[in-house]
């Protein structure tokens, strides 16, 4: 819309200025050469021009916007001013130019003076000073209409350029649109690697440095760590000197022994999960009197009363149960292990140095108090962890813990510099411990909570133990079940905690979208920790004599290192798929329910690739994405396998489809007929049932 002023109103043709003063575009033909929005776009081009054309028509109303908001009269008032005359003349010409101004102009049009009458004296001064500011709107309009003009032309450039560039065809706007999305696997697959991977070296290398770095030589003069893959150990790195006060000293090693502080509490969980394999413990969530008799201790927190009688098993109470009924504090077994049982810290009036015996530490518990109702929140207990493993000890195996650990873990996993009692020749491979200021700690004993926090290790054997909870060692101690069982987290604890939830005996926080497994330990004059990060089948375990750094944690920056190194290899590496013994009863076509369509073949490898068509299936899906590989399993089943990256979800209009639930999902083939085929299959995960078998490949009309 252009507006009617002095020096446009003879630029344009009168028949088209209004009585409001301006020209609608709508009431005139449209001028040759004006690009018009297409009313019905058929085309992915058409459809692209209207695109550009409705972005670019945006730039330029705003930018008129913003000119209207700097000369005000460019208003919808019609040209009109919007402040009065003589404020505006006042302040700029004074008064005798307003008088002036009054007299000759009407809403910015100068008025004809008549040939008869003669302008008074005084006038014809003023008429010299209204003429130069009629000068000035002129040379500002001329601006404004320079302005327009370029602006004019570099929008119109630009919608040409862009309507020049070539288009995408539909398949390749669908895989762009893809691209956008979420990219699936979001987990990799742990497969088997080939080193070395120059991905993996350097983020190894990266590990190194930082921790190299965060040696002191007073406060933290040694260091040893070590990367677990799978079975593999990918990298082990040791730092400093192992007696910070002996010149002579050398570097530790992987053999090196370093107190393990709360890492001790790993094996009183392990105890629990075999005893519970070997049946020997009911059920993980037993409560403690079914094995303590007279074990009471007040909770106030609880919503149930003292009085009622019950029994728990796996979480679940049962009341009037078959099993002597027990008067329960819900302390189970499972809580104890987990940081979930609401147990003190310690027992009250003693110290980690106490020597009292089980039976006393049961009797002290009689008038304490739980802090927390079992099973609401997270409070670290050394208490829970000493009285869970003494009470398995001497009433449910009746044999010494350290004994028992010895015979059932140490030994079967080969941890042979794994231990509790600490010699005089066992120092002589220890790194000596120090404070933060460089004194050296002491190696004291902590008597009745040994299970807890006395245990000393190597990396190399800590290693082990990470290898055998990934269920990669070779040398078996609990069931795949069993481990699953162990690594999964069991509450979401408070924000005052310092971890984000907590498992037997893990505080579990997410690292890179990653669940990491881990247990810190800190003792006089030593640090330790313990992490696995189960989905990749990846560990790092870091020892230290000396304290560990209040301003980063290696650990966390090691692994952020370490894991998209990971990743990439695995999303790189070779995927193993296996073949039938025999693929001819799978090969041929297939529907369910006469809607979607497959066709399987074999691979020159003799893998079954099967290719999904039909209508349906070539509106949602790209090409790309259309063709799978069944990997065999065992009689007649197979496990679907994208070999590539793809969108987790295929979005098309209002229509999705999603790849991810069909990737390793399980096809069950029929038994084989009278001529040797399979009839059809299900795919049970998918809620698929009778894809039956199909003569030949179906045509479709348009």
């Amino acid at each position: 819309m252009f507006f009617k002023t002095a020096p446009w109103e003879h630029a344009l043709n009168k028949e088209q200025l209004m009585t409001h003063g301006s020209l609608v575009i709508e009431e005139m033909p449209w001028p040759p050469g004006l690009m018009t929005p297409l009313t019905n776009p058929q085309t992915p081009r058409e459809v692209s021009y209207n695109q550009m054309h409705a972005r670019t028509r945006s730039t330029i109303e705003r930018t008129i916007g913003i000119l209207k908001r700097r000369w005000m009269c460019l208003d919808t008032a019609g040209g009109k001013l919007l402040y009065k005359r003589r404020s505006w003349c006042s302040k700029n010409m004074g008064k005798a130019g307003s008088k002036v101004l009054r007299q000759t102009s009407v809403d910015g049009v100068q008025a004809q003076p008549s040939p008869a009458a003669a302008p008074p004296a005084p006038v014809s001064v003023k008429f010299e000073g209204l003429t130069k500011t009629n000068k000035m709107k002129v040379k500002w309009t001329q601006l404004g209409l320079v302005f327009f003009l370029v602006l004019s032309l570099v929008m119109t450039g630009c919608f040409l350029w862009q309507y020049q560039l070539p288009k995408l065809l539909p398949d390749d706007v669908m895989g762009r649109n893809a691209k956008a999305e979420m990219m699936c696997p979001r987990f990799p697959e742990p497969l088997q690697l080939e080193h070395p991977i120059p991905s993996l070296k350097e983020a190894l290398e990266k590990v190194d440095t930082l921790l190299r770095q965060s040696i002191n030589p007073i406060s933290l003069p040694s260091l040893s760590a070590i990367v677990i893959l799978n079975d593999t150990v990918l990298w082990t790195g040791n730092f400093g000197k192992r007696n910070a006060s002996d010149p002579l000293s050398g570097a530790p090693n992987e053999y090196t022994i370093y107190r393990i502080a709360s890492l001790s509490k790993i094996f009183p969980t392990l105890m629990l999960y075999k005893l519970w394999e070997d049946g020997k413990i009911g059920s993980l969530d037993d409560p403690l009197e079914k094995y303590v008799e007279n074990f009471t201790i007040k909770n106030p927190l609880g919503k149930t009363r003292d009085s009622e009688l019950k029994y728990v098993t796996d979480g679940l109470i049962f009341l009037d149960s078959g099993e002597v009924q027990i008067r329960s504090s819900s302390v189970t077994l499972r809580r104890m292990a987990s940081q979930l049982s609401g147990l003190p810290r310690r027992l009250r009036a003693t110290s980690l140095l106490w020597k009292g015996k089980t039976q006393s530490a049961i009797n002290l518990l009689q008038d304490d108090v739980l802090v927390a109702d079992p099973g609401t929140k997270c409070h670290y207990s050394n208490l829970a962890f000493s009285l869970l493993a003494h009470v398995m000890a001497e009433r449910v195996v009746a044999v010494d813990y350290q004994r028992w650990i010895t015979d059932n873990i140490l030994d079967r996993l080969g941890m042979e510099d794994t231990g509790f009692d600490i010699t005089p020749g066992l120092q002589g491979q220890m790194a000596v411990g120090v404070y933060s200021n460089g004194k050296p700690a002491p190696l004291y004993d902590l008597g009745w909570y040994r299970p807890s926090g006395q245990m000393f290790s190597t990396a190399a054997d800590l290693a082990k133990l990470a290898m055998m909870l990934l269920g990669a060692y070779h040398r078996k101690m609990l069931e795949p079940d069993s481990l699953k069982i162990m690594l999964t987290p069991l509450f979401r604890c408070d924000k005052d905690y310092f971890a984000n939830r907590t498992g037997t005996p893990w505080e579990v926080n997410e690292l890179r979208g990653y669940e990491m497994v881990r247990k810190d330990g800190d003792l006089d004059g030593y640090s330790a920790t313990f992490s696995l990060v189960p989905r990749l089948k990846l560990g790092l375990v870091v020892l230290m004599a000396g304290s560990r750094s209040q301003n980063q944690d290696v650990v966390t920056k090691a692994y952020n290192h370490i894991i998209p190194a990971i990743e990439k290899a695995f999303r790189e590496a070779k995927k193993i798929l296996y073949p039938p013994p025999n693929p001819e009863p799978y090969v041929g076509f297939f529907t369910y329910s006469n809607i979607t369509f497959y066709e399987i073949k074999v691979a020159p490898d003799g893998v079954l690739v099967m290719q999904q068509f039909g209508p349906q299936i070539e509106e949602l899906i790209p090409e790309k994405y259309r063709t799978i590989k069944l990997n065999y399993l065992v009689d007649r089943v197979f496990r679907v396998v994208f070999e590539k990256e793809y969108p987790c979800v295929l979005r098309v209009g209002t229509a999705s489809v999603s790849l991810e639930a069909q990737d390793g999902q399980l096809f069950n083939f029929y038994t084989f007929d009278k001529r040797g085929l399979s009839p059809g299959f299900d795919a049970p995960g998918l809620n698929t049932y009778n894809v039956v078998r199909i003569a030949r490949r179906p045509s479709f009309s348009s």
